[in-house]
């Protein structure tokens, strides 16, 4: 890659502004989440045990709403250094986060204790089937390891802490359709344990956790060293390929949906944790996403409890706290204690900008988008201007 002297310099500038303004904060607040868009599914694999393997895709798929397109069915991923302790996934006809007069209590559907070894609708699913040249490793049943392949759905134990780079990922028990275009799950890979994640507009997913620092020495041969990562897709991606040569083999690359809860970039310190959506909603490059300016710290030595609210009403809300609990149902006041815990001043808030478009109401193609800005974090414009700087300056 050859940058211009000048360029380097701006963005040099720019990048240590970003650093000098970063803030610790135990709460990261979204609003405005939710616009209407498209991706396209995957319609076809073709030979991909060869080498020639490849994907087509189908004509664009409309969404739109609060919180779309992550209120979509979501899968569960977990990326090491990393212990499990708990997990839970909520949803509630109507909540709004700063109004308890329109919210509705929250009703549990899937939970995991690793003390107790208790699953209730959880499916723990890895990346050690088959692989493919164009589509990666094929998804399994986690053994109760988490990263083994197991012939059944298996519990995770107890003392399940994964390392760098290994990866599991937890579904709801519920077995999808037969692979179709037209089917709920969509085209999915042959022979794989094929599940539902967890939907729904309004929705709550909590978690009881360990990142420790990595024990193994540093090497090349990692690719995530020390770089522990909690996050949600469209569960179209992981049952056709999460990690594809060919951006025709996921809808990821055409926008169906991923929520980073807790994740530590590369290049930033390895105890900060940030929250991104990539989607397009007001952006064009999806891999450096709407990131949050501000990050919640990591704590290497003890367990930590916290997660991300949906709210009905377009909130979108990460946060740590030692207040939260996964009792089987959940009121209005119960967040409140949590969030009480969390002063103003270590709540950092961001704002998406609001898009404005028409789904066609035909086979048609449509309309025109109408983009307004919103007041975001300066980390997420100064991300998105290098990124997009370097990416035209690539030779």
């Amino acid at each position: 890659m050859l940058v211009p002297v000048c360029l380097v310099s701006i963005v040099s500038a720019l990048l240590q502004v970003a650093n000098a303004e970063v803030q610790a904060y135990d709460k990261i607040d979204f609003s405005n989440v939710g616009f209407a868009g498209t991706f396209t599914p995957v319609k076809k694999f073709s030979k991909i045990d060869s080498d020639d393997c490849s994907c087509e895709v189908a004509d664009k798929q409309w969404f739109s709403g609060t919180n779309a397109p992550v209120s979509d069915y979501l899968s569960v991923h977990f990326r090491g250094p990393l212990k499990l302790n708990q997990f839970a996934f909520y949803d509630s006809p109507s909540f709004v986060i700063s109004d308890s007069d329109s919210s509705s209590d929250w009703t549990r559907r899937a939970y995991y204790n690793s003390t107790s070894q208790t699953g209730e609708n959880v499916t723990f699913l890895t990346g050690a089937g088959d692989d493919s040249k164009c589509l990666g490793k094929a998804l399994t049943y986690a053994d109760s390891d988490g990263t083994s392949k197991a012939s059944s759905a298996t519990l995770l134990k107890d003392d399940n802490e994964i390392t760098s780079d290994q990866e599991f990922v937890i579904f709801s028990n519920v077995s999808c359709p037969k692979s179709g275009l037209n089917k709920d799950c969509g085209v999915y890979r042959s022979g794989i344990p094929a599940y539902y994640g967890f939907g729904g507009v309004t929705k709550m997913f909590l978690f009881d956790f360990e990142m420790p620092r990595e024990s193994q020495a540093n090497s090349s041969s990692f690719s995530y060293y020390d770089m522990p990562a909690i996050w949600l897709l469209n569960d179209h991606i992981p049952r056709t390929s999460q990690y594809p040569t060919n951006a025709n083999c996921s809808c990821w690359a055409s926008g169906c949906g991923e929520f980073d809860i807790f994740e530590v970039m590369n290049g930033t310190e390895r105890d900060h944790f940030y929250s991104t959506f990539h989607t397009f909603q007001g952006i064009e490059i999806l891999g450096t996403g709407i990131q949050s300016y501000g990050y919640i710290p990591r704590d290497t030595e003890s367990s930590m409890k916290g997660g991300v609210i949906f709210d009905s009403a377009g909130n979108v809300v990460t946060f740590l706290s030692n207040s939260t609990t996964f009792d089987s149902s959940l009121t209005h006041s119960d967040i409140d204690t949590i969030f009480s815990k969390i002063s103003t001043d270590e709540t950092y808030s961001s704002a998406l900008m609001t898009i404005s478009a028409t789904a066609p109401s035909t086979s048609a193609k449509s309309s025109g988008f109408s983009i307004s800005t919103k007041t975001n974090g300066l980390w997420y414009y100064l991300f998105t201007l290098f990124t997009a700087l370097t990416q035209v300056f690539m030779i």
